[in-house]
């Protein structure tokens, strides 16, 4: 009994969820000086369709610097309709913006989100004309999972066993990388985060015992290289789901590989930012957008 209790819980809790995010999608106001759209293919595997939402100046000159925004939830839940307002905000700031939806656990397990993620970057570029994207101007960023990646496609461009076979002849390297509260070794996260006992096993098929490689694999720190993306990473003090030290980790990483890093550090913050620090990470973010992908 108390095992379907939680299953209705459980199954309460997404659709309230879902209803939250299609009430956000409908109330949304749209700038009259940008252009947005909803629902478009932009990959199809495993069974799913992926889509993404795309945000862009009206009357830019292009070709204008892109941004790839990727929702967390634990590689389990989540909307790309959470970044719709990030998007437009790009947009009005002169930035292409996407916001994607991925293939999410357990039904589906690493390494789809990664490869949904590559295709999402080859499909900007594989229609960059029709868009106005300067195909050498892409930035990634995200939080939580998404921040994670968003890191991940920083270090592993070329990479072939990630790759995936949508939208093919096309790079799937970014310019630059903003990672909010992203994790970096999975290896090391368990007893350190409320959530990863459960979270991790059902991505990764196993815990970090029954399923090291997978941890080991799936972590952004060890594909740190000289040719990673110049990253920003923006993490609280007070992060009781990733804790804040994965932050340090990724930082030293990329500054002994020669990679430009930067780290805000929101003292005294938690997971998922709220009023004045939401604000100063929203800052920094575009901020670093502009110094990074803007002429």
């Amino acid at each position: 009994m108390t095992r379907i209790m939680n299953r209705s819980l459980a199954s309460l809790a997404i659709l309230l969820l879902g209803l939250s995010f299609t009430t956000q999608a409908a109330e949304l106001a749209i700038p009259d000086n940008v252009t947005f759209e909803r629902d478009i293919t932009y990959a199809e595997a495993g069974g799913a369709r992926m889509q993404l939402n795309i945000a862009r100046p009206k009357n830019a000159s292009g070709p204008l610097p892109a941004v790839l925004c990727i929702h967390g939830g634990g590689f389990r839940a989540g909307s790309r309709e959470g970044y719709n307002k990030l998007c437009l905000t790009l947009a009005q700031r002169g930035f292409v913006a996407v916001t994607i939806s991925y293939r999410l656990a357990p039904a589906h397990q690493f390494p789809a989100a990664v490869l949904d993620t590559k295709a999402a970057v080859r499909w900007l570029r594989a229609n960059a004309a029709k868009y106005g994207i300067d195909p050498a101007r892409i930035g990634a960023t995200g939080g939580s999972a998404g921040g994670h990646l968003a890191q991940f496609l920083g270090v592993t461009a070329g990479v072939k066993g990630f790759e995936g076979t949508d939208n093919p002849g096309f790079s799937s390297a970014v310019t630059c990388v903003v990672n909010v509260y992203g994790p970096s070794d999975f290896t090391k996260s368990y007893g350190k985060s409320v959530d990863a006992h459960v979270v991790l096993p059902l991505w990764l098929g196993g815990d970090v015992e029954t399923a090291r490689a997978k941890h080991i694999q799936s972590s952004p720190l060890n594909w740190v290289n000289p040719n990673a993306a110049p990253t920003l990473i923006i993490h609280g003090t007070e992060d009781k789901y990733v804790a804040y030290e994965q932050a340090i980790w990724m930082r030293d990483r990329l500054t002994a590989c020669g990679v430009p890093v930067e780290l805000l550090t929101l003292e005294g913050a938690g997971h998922g930012f709220k009023g004045a620090d939401a604000e100063k990470a929203e800052a920094a973010l575009i901020a670093y957008f502009e110094q990074r992908l803007k002429k």
